[in-house]
């Protein structure tokens, strides 16, 4: 059975990653052919999820993703709620994401957002 609270906190991680280390956690994260979906973007592959992942780097430079709450999950599903912000701060940005699994690696992710900037 999958752990996905350690699932989620991997998952985070690997948007907190750069360069080398950031591609390493999505190749050990994700199947191959995964696909991510938020209001922003939808991509497939780990060539396009790290793309996505490091615009989000880019665009919130020295911000951090941190779980927010208990991971819920059943099956192969997952769900939880991250935030976006400075450490020790207020979010900027606040979402809920649900992870879908295979052999305890992350095959979809559909991601939304509940608190954004103006």
């Amino acid at each position: 059975m999958t752990d996905f609270t350690a699932l989620a906190e991997r998952y985070l991680a690997a948007w907190n990653a750069t360069g080398t280390e950031r591609r390493a956690l999505i190749e050990e994260l994700f199947t191959e052919d995964a696909s991510y979906t938020d209001p922003l973007g939808a991509v497939t592959g780990w060539d396009d999820i790290e793309k996505f992942f490091a615009g989000a780097a880019e665009q919130f430079a020295g911000l951090r993703f941190t779980l927010h709450g208990p991971v819920d999950g059943h099956h192969d599903i997952a769900r939880f709620t991250w935030h976006l912000g400075p450490e020790g701060g207020e979010p900027l940005v606040i979402g809920f994401d649900v992870l879908v699994a295979e052999n305890d690696r992350i095959a979809r992710v559909h991601g939304f957002l509940d608190k954004v900037p103006g």
